[in-house]
């Protein structure tokens, strides 16, 4: 990826500069462990900056970063007490689960300075009033990515995803949130409902869908819409822009019924062993000169205006990566969920992903019907060999 800043970042990185919010210097024996999504980071690839290098080489701060592919991964990993994280970053709703379970240690800002450059509309957010836990990293929207070269159909909204001509062409999201917000807008519900029945219905749609999808996937849906594997996928507006930059083939729409707007944020978890550095490293990625270089790398929205001063204008100008207000109105967060809803929102989803209650009573019943073949033929064998040896 060709960043038309990149070489101006790379002579005024090694001008002498300090991003320590600290007086004291930071121990250069301490290790952060930085768990975030997969290629979400400016790694030193394509001319872009190698963000965590660069710290390290700031700070003397080492970092041990690995990768997780969907929030509830992240939150297994959590929640079992094998982890030991000292940066996670999730999106909304976990984010909102995280702190409803007392999993995030609350942020000492006076160690973000650079928290200043969070614009104004991201610093009181609806998954974490007030902001206490989280310092946004990322925003964008859910939108709809398809081969013109296969799709001939005019796509502007959710219904592509349903469409019987596109059978096994078509991909879905591999996690329960995302696939049942996609069925929410097209039934016009809220993506927060605690409405049971309202949830039904959506699984209900997504049962429906079932048939006509190729698989569920997460960011395999890249891969497979870049082949030509696929025709149709939901997918993040950042990764989609990607895309659709390095293709003449592939386009994207953000769907007419609305979509989800989404914002993953950077979070210590409560066990962390190093949150003075933690808050170190936050405040690293809020320099506007980092967060623009980071970004123009991994092609999401800025949560800082400050920060598209070093994005590539046609990124900063691109309707794919900052949509318009009109767009924007139509648009809903996810919170977390009351327990008994989210429950029965993975139930459906299990169901969904086996093909329904109704399938899989039928798959149990041909089972015990092998089985009782089986067991019947073993009792025949038996019994006639006990004719044989008493004859």
């Amino acid at each position: 990826m060709k960043k038309l800043c990149s070489w101006l970042l790379a002579v005024l990185l090694l001008l002498p500069c300090g991003v320590s919010a600290f007086a004291e210097e930071p121990d250069s024996d301490v290790v952060l462990n930085v768990y975030n999504w997969g290629e979400y980071i400016a790694n030193g690839t394509d001319g872009s900056m190698d963000v965590n290098a660069e710290f390290t080489r700031r700070t003397g701060i080492r970092v041990n970063y690995t990768t997780f592919d969907s929030n509830e991964s992240l939150y297994s990993k959590l929640a079992g007490g094998g982890a030991d994280y000292d940066i996670i970053i999730p999106s909304d709703y976990m984010i909102s689960k995280l702190i409803d379970q007392g999993m995030l240690a609350p942020l000492e800002f006076s160690n973000i300075p650079n928290y200043q450059y969070i614009d104004e509309e991201f610093r009181d957010p609806v998954y974490d009033p007030g902001g206490k836990y989280s310092v946004p990293y990322t925003w964008g929207v859910v939108g709809i990515f398809y081969n013109k070269d296969y799709v001939e159909k005019e796509v502007t909204g959710w219904d592509i995803l349903w469409d019987t001509d596109y059978a096994g062409k078509i991909l879905m999201f591999d996690n329960p949130r995302d696939a049942f917000a996609i069925a929410q807008f097209r039934l016009k519900q809220s993506v927060n409902s605690t409405d049971p029945e309202e949830w039904e219905k959506a699984a209900a749609l997504l049962k429906e869908q079932k048939p006509l999808v190729q698989g569920y996937y997460m960011d395999q849906i890249f891969d497979k819409m870049e082949s030509g594997e696929a025709w149709i996928a939901p997918y993040y507006a950042g990764d989609a822009a990607i895309l659709v930059d390095n293709s003449d083939s592939i386009d994207f729409v953000v769907p007419e019924e609305g979509t989800n707007f989404f914002v993953d944020a950077m979070c210590i978890p409560a066990t962390s062993s190093h949150k003075r550095e933690a808050e170190e490293y936050i405040n690293f990625l809020c320099d506007p000169e980092i967060a623009g270089a980071n970004m123009d790398y991994v092609g999401y929205s800025t949560p800082e205006t400050a920060a598209k001063e070093y994005i590539d204008p046609e990124t900063v100008n691109s309707p794919v990566h900052y949509p318009d207000s009109e767009i924007l109105k139509n648009t809903e967060a996810f919170v977390n969920l009351p327990e008994s809803v989210s429950k029965l929102a993975d139930t459906l989803w299990a169901e969904v992903k086996m093909g329904g209650p109704g399938e899989a009573v039928v798959l149990v019943l041909i089972i015990l019907g092998f089985l009782a073949v089986y067991l019947a033929i073993i009792f025949y064998k038996r019994r006639k060999r006990k004719r044989e040896l008493a004859g």
